[in-house]
Parts: C-alpha cells; sequence; structure tokens
C-alpha cells in the first residue's frame, strides 16, 4: 500500500461507521479497457486509410471522440465526425462482446461489499450503452443500485456532478461515500464531492493520485478492505 502519511491514522480508525457507500469508476477500476477501444480505434482507422500507433492512442486517450478524429483525420464535416464516433463505439462495443474480465480483486470486492450491506454505483463518464455492454459481460449489473454514464453527467470529471448525482440516488451523503478512481481527474471530481477516495495505481505513478485519501496498486491490496472496513 502507498498511503498519505498524514491520513494513515484515520484510514483505520472508525471508517466502518463513516461508509455507507462505495462509488466505483469504470474504466481502470473495475476492468481494463483500454486495449479493446485501441482495438476499435486501429479498426476504424484502418477502414479509413489511416493507423493508429500505441503512442498515439495513449498519448489522446481520455480525449472525447471528436478530439481523437480531428487529431488523427484531421478537420472533418460534424455529420461525418459524428458517424465515425458512433462506429467507434460500436466497434468497441463489438470487442468487449468476445469477452472482457474484471481487474484483478474487483469482483471478490464487490461481494464482499455487499455482503456488508454497503451500497455501490458505477459513475461513469462512457456512453451508457458502453458501461451497460460492460457490466453486462461481467455479470456485474446487480451489484449497483445505480448507474451514472455520459447522459447523466454531461460534464464529466474532474467535475462532481457524477459522483454527487450517485450519491443522491442512492439516498447517502457525500460524507459516507468512499470513491475508488485510477484517474487524476477522478480523485478531484470525487474529492470536490467532499467523498473520500482510494486511488488505484496500477498503470500509473502513484505520486499523480497524491490527492487521494490512500493509494494502491491492486484492489486486491488488504489496505482497501481496511479502509472500508469490510
Amino acid at each position: 500500500m502507498l498511503t498519505r502519511p498524514e491520513r494513515r491514522a484515520g484510514v483505520y480508525a472508525g471508517e466502518d461507521t463513516m461508509t455507507e457507500a462505495v462509488l466505483w469508476d469504470l474504466d481502470g477500476v473495475l476492468a481494463d479497457t483500454a486495449p479493446y477501444h485501441f482495438q476499435a480505434w486501429r479498426e476504424l482507422f484502418r477502414r479509413e486509410g489511416k493507423e493508429i500507433s500505441e503512442d498515439d492512442f495513449v498519448r489522446t486517450f481520455g480525449l472525447r471522440n471528436a478530439a481523437i478524429l480531428r487529431d488523427i483525420l484531421g478537420d472533418l464535416p460534424e455529420a461525418r465526425g459524428e458517424e465515425l464516433a458512433r462506429a467507434k463505439e460500436e466497434l468497441f462495443r463489438s470487442e468487449i462482446r468476445r469477452g472482457i474480465r474484471a481487474n484483478p480483486g474487483a469482483l471478490p470486492l464487490l461481494e464482499r461489499l455487499r455482503a456488508a450491506g454497503k451500497k455501490m454505483a458505477i459513475v461513469s463518464s462512457a456512453p451508457r450503452q458502453n458501461v451497460e455492454t460492460i457490466l453486462d459481460s461481467l455479470g456485474a449489473r446487480p451489484y449497483f443500485g445505480t448507474v451514472i454514464a455520459e447522459e447523466d453527467a454531461p460534464r464529466g470529471k474532474p467535475d462532481p456532478q457524477g459522483y454527487l448525482l450517485a450519491a443522491e440516488r442512492l439516498g447517502v451523503p457525500p460524507e459516507r461515500c468512499v470513491v475508488l478512481e485510477d484517474a487524476p481527474g477522478g480523485v478531484e471530481a470525487a474529492k470536490r464531492a467532499g467523498m473520500r477516495c482510494i486511488g488505484l495505481a496500477a498503470g500509473r505513478a502513484p505520486e499523480t493520485l497524491r490527492e487521494a485519501d490512500i493509494v494502491v496498486r491492486s484492489l486486491e491490496d488488504g489496505a482497501v478492505y481496511s479502509f472500508l472496513s469490510v
């Protein structure tokens, strides 16, 4: 576990009386979807007579589809850009339906949280169709009391809109929610919402998540269970 020392004492003292809900980011936390996005973009650009390298993908990952299309293909008519963006998402969902695995430790943690009576939500900036396809492919939808997608919280992270909406739907005050996040913008959103946050640094430098209450390399880390008191 990697943790902010000044918060270490608070992590283990009385957290069980504070946490009523756990709010999950999707991409990178519940499952690693990046390889599926890469395959979808690669196929889309192949059809357009272009190539996207892994470096290009990493550089543009997390941007809106319109920005990625402009980066690789240049300026496009708005209608054409929207058509290509829809095609990319359809390709992505097709890749997901072929099979996706949850991140190590994710499913056991879901089981433990459910057994402990914790409410749970997904909070994602992805389109609802993508979110539902991933959850259905993992068999994870029954764990979550509500699902927040791009359509529900259009401002996106680091705006706290999505996390605040999830807490409202679950009927839990923000201060009694813990967020699981793997991106700096997501951690910022959680803190701006007045929530505690566990940072998952599986594929990035831990210091990029320094605003989280604790930072771990894996959801299998016992510190996650200690923080959540489950």
